[in-house]
């Protein structure tokens, strides 16, 4: 959809009374100049804000992923709880903390999935290497996913199943 498909849907929404007048000129600002940009926030902050929303998304966005690495420490449910937590608390007020969110559940679903399968697949030893490979995925993909964050980026796991979208 183009930004004047987009900007035309605003203003109708804007003639039904559905959008108030600032809900609507700060809606039309994000379509014409998108964060980042140098002309981000015109009608409403300054480029700094989007700079500094941009800096606090990417921050929460790699805690999302290497919270996954508590699980390692004392207490393994952190591993599970926190990235979760940090999901549900930040994507209302950082949007781009929800696709994140959704990548790091993805990849704990999934790898719980192919952990029991190896785990089962290790009683006849097949499964042993895949295991070992398992457990070092299970500490390099938040590692990356966290870097990649922490750089704009949102990179989906390899083999990891989608289970939210």
């Amino acid at each position: 959809m183009s930004i004047a498909d987009e900007i035309a849907k605003l203003e109708e929404l804007h003639r039904s009374v559905a959008l108030s007048d600032r809900e609507f000129a700060d809606a039309k600002n994000k379509l014409i100049h998108p964060v980042g940009s140098a002309f981000s926030g015109w009608t409403g902050g300054s480029a700094l804000d989007g700079e500094v929303a941009e800096q606090r998304t990417r921050t929460w966005a790699m805690l999302v992923h290497l919270s996954q690495l508590l699980g390692y420490t004392a207490l393994p449910v952190l591993g599970l709880a926190a990235p979760i937590l940090i999901w549900q608390l930040m994507k209302g007020s950082l949007p781009g903390i929800d696709e994140h969110g959704k990548i790091v559940v993805n990849w704990m679903i999934s790898s719980f999935i192919y952990l029991v399968i190896f785990a089962i697949l290790s009683i006849v030893f097949v499964g042993i290497p895949f295991l070992i490979a398992l457990l070092i995925a299970m500490v390099v993909f938040p590692i990356i996913g966290g870097l990649k964050a922490n750089n704009g980026e949102a990179w989906k796991y390899p083999l990891s199943i989608t289970f939210f979208e």
